[in-house]
């Protein structure tokens, strides 16, 4: 048997670093991650993927990246059950990253680029 996932997406939002009661590292991030085929109206559509990551790995990602940057994740498919404020339960199905790799920076914009200086002479 295997539950194995792989994907690359870019980041939605730039991933924050916190800390469970028990002082784990954890950080979810979300990947918009293009269909390869098109919809009826020609379009690509894109999925909107959470993942859940802890320690180092999470550690990591919140340091070195930020909305726009192209990762790609490794992991597994877990689900749990969880129990609302009124008691009701519902059954929540995540991706958790056992491994990130860090393959491109979100595109920069025109306004990022530094100006160039204008010399007298």
């Amino acid at each position: 048997m295997l539950n194995q996932i792989v994907l690359v997406g870019r980041l939605v939002k730039t991933p924050e670093l916190r800390l469970t009661e028990n002082g784990k590292k954890t950080s979810t991030i979300t990947l918009a991650v293009p269909r390869n085929y098109k919809n009826m109206n020609g379009e690509y559509e894109t999925d909107f993927l959470d993942c859940t990551l802890w320690t180092n790995v999470a550690e990591n990602t919140s340091e070195y990246c930020q909305v726009g940057d192209m990762i790609g994740v490794k992991g597994r498919v877990q689900s749990r059950i969880i129990t609302n404020d009124d008691g009701s339960k519902k059954k929540k199905t995540e991706i958790v990253a056992e491994k990130v790799t860090f393959l491109a920076q979100a595109p920069k914009k025109k306004e990022d680029k530094p100006k160039k200086k204008e010399t007298n002479n």
